[in-house]
């Protein structure tokens, strides 16, 4: 879905709708207990919130409060800052963007020699778009 903008008469590219944030925050959270295959009632006994409430949050209906995100979120075995961090990647996919996320747990591919969770040092992100695929690179 795009927007049409328009400056002194001039049209102008159009640019795309950015979803609401709401929407965009029940979807994450939807996904989240459905992954954990837990029903609405469980998870929102557990976040002390409504049935009803809980389904109208999770369809993008409701914006509910800090404190009852932080309820839905705690329920779910989710921090606020991964809800918000996911929210983010999926704006930033939407725009073409590419989220790099460096606290993420390394993989066996990209760490052969240690079983532990190492975190990667980048002191330099470089992002090239001469050709029509932007390429990433860390130093």
């Amino acid at each position: 879905m795009t927007q049409p903008i328009s400056t002194l008469g001039r049209a102008v590219a159009p640019r795309p709708v950015e979803p609401l944030l709401r929407h965009l925050v029940g979807a994450i959270l939807r996904a989240r207990r459905e992954g954990q295959s837990r029903t609405l009632r469980d998870v929102a006994e557990s976040a002390r919130v409504s049935v009803a409430y809980l389904s109208e949050v999770e369809r993008g209906r409701k914006e509910p409060s800090s404190e009852v995100l932080v309820a839905i979120c705690r329920a779910l075995g989710l921090r606020l800052v991964d809800l918000v961090g996911a929210a983010h990647a999926e704006l930033a996919r939407a725009e073409g963007r590419v989220v790099v996320d460096l606290t993420a747990p390394a993989t066996a591919d990209l760490v052969a020699t240690s079983t532990e969770h190492e975190l990667a040092t980048v002191t330099r992100l470089t992002v090239r778009t001469a050709s029509t695929t932007p390429v990433l690179l860390a130093a």
